[in-house]
């Protein structure tokens, strides 16, 4: 099995190359394990409250979960991955995702390095790099859209969380990368070398 990890800022193209990886590989061969389903359950608060915590934190994760289900996965054992609702801010208590152990494992998602036990389950460590214009862009048009957040609030939490916790935790994580993809998702030259690494990492395993 290779566990392969995709980070980089909100916005910054992390889901494209996701998608070029998947496109390699069949279906039974990845399996894609996004960091957002591990938000801690926070269903004690009140809606009102939900919506204003800060989720860009390492805190807000539960990686003691997630890592259990990672080694699990690499133990051939197939895990209930939990299902997260952006609308809600809820982590559903009956609601599970099965996950069965495949030939690649990819577990994408901002702060996934902060974390050194998580860091220590992945083979392949990929840091998916954009301007913070770039990412902002981004961030408005997939919370408008996806999340039916106003422009004034996505600007509100950009400035209130998003971008200084991209400073204090995400940017600086970068140094943990096997690969670092710059200009986010659109570096196509960056992506072949990335796909050609897995292709010859899968060929030796």
């Amino acid at each position: 099995m290779l566990i392969i990890g995709i980070a980089g800022g909100t916005g910054s193209g992390k889901t494209t190359v996701v998608n070029e990886i998947t496109k390699l590989l069949s279906n039974s061969q990845v399996v894609v394990i996004p960091q957002d389903s591990y938000y801690k359950d926070n269903s004690h608060l009140p809606l009102e409250e939900r919506l204003e915590l800060n989720f860009d934190h390492p805190e807000s994760i539960d990686f003691k979960l997630l890592v259990k289900h990672l080694r699990e996965l690499r133990a051939g054992k197939g895990v209930d991955q939990p299902v997260y609702s952006y609308l809600t801010c809820l982590r559903s208590t009956t609601e599970t995702v099965r996950v069965e152990p495949a030939q690649v494992i990819i577990v994408e998602g901002i702060l996934i390095y902060t974390c050194p036990e998580l860091r220590s389950c992945m083979d392949i460590k990929v840091y998916v790099d954009a301007d913070a214009d770039d990412r902002l862009c981004r961030v408005i048009t997939r919370d408008c859209l996806e999340r039916g957040r106003t422009v004034g609030k996505v600007l509100e939490r950009y400035e209130k969380t998003v971008k200084p916790m991209h400073l204090q935790f995400i940017e600086p994580s970068k140094r943990y990368a096997d690969i670092i993809i710059p200009q986010g998702g659109h570096n196509q030259v960056a992506i072949d070398i990335l796909l050609a690494s897995i292709e010859k990492v899968l060929h030796r395993k």
